[in-house]
């Protein structure tokens, strides 16, 4: 049985690239380690996420995230457990897209890219259906200044 949570939270400090990098490269090392799987949309300041492994192992990386400095409102807004995975082979699959760093072509090209994947995913649960209406209803309600 495999359980699964989505959260939301925001960035407290923005990062950039390099530091984003290095954070991305020490969470997939960890999570191939416990055999969690999910996404990471980081979009405006903020990251929303969906994780699923064992779920000692789930809660456990949630509790740590919640206590990370880099984090603030950290919001856990579903979770289950389920049969199946809907992110099997997804180590961490990460999609930035940030205010500060694009202009309104490359995010709308992010968007119908993400829009594309959300649509031809099929969620094996409520949690991963939530978690791409969540980045849908993100990506179709840009800050008015992009």
């Amino acid at each position: 049985m495999t359980y699964t949570l989505t959260y939301e939270s925001e960035i407290v400090k923005p990062m950039d690239s390099h530091e984003m990098g290095l954070l991305l490269e020490q969470s997939r090392n960890n999570n191939k380690r416990d055999n969690i799987t999910g996404c990471l949309i980081y979009y405006m300041g903020g990251f929303i996420q969906v994780l699923e492994g064992e779920k000692t192992k789930v809660l456990e990386l949630y509790e740590k995230i919640k206590l990370d400095e880099r984090h603030k409102n950290v919001h856990m807004f579903s979770e289950d457990d389920n049969v199946e995975r809907s992110f099997p082979n997804w180590g961490m699959a990460y999609y930035p897209i940030d205010a500060n760093t694009t202009n309104k072509s490359e995010f709308e090209q992010f968007k119908r890219n993400l829009l594309l994947l959300a649509d031809f995913t099929v969620p094996k649960h409520l949690t991963a259906k939530l978690f791409w209406d969540r980045t849908k209803f993100l990506i179709t309600n840009p800050p008015e200044d992009l």
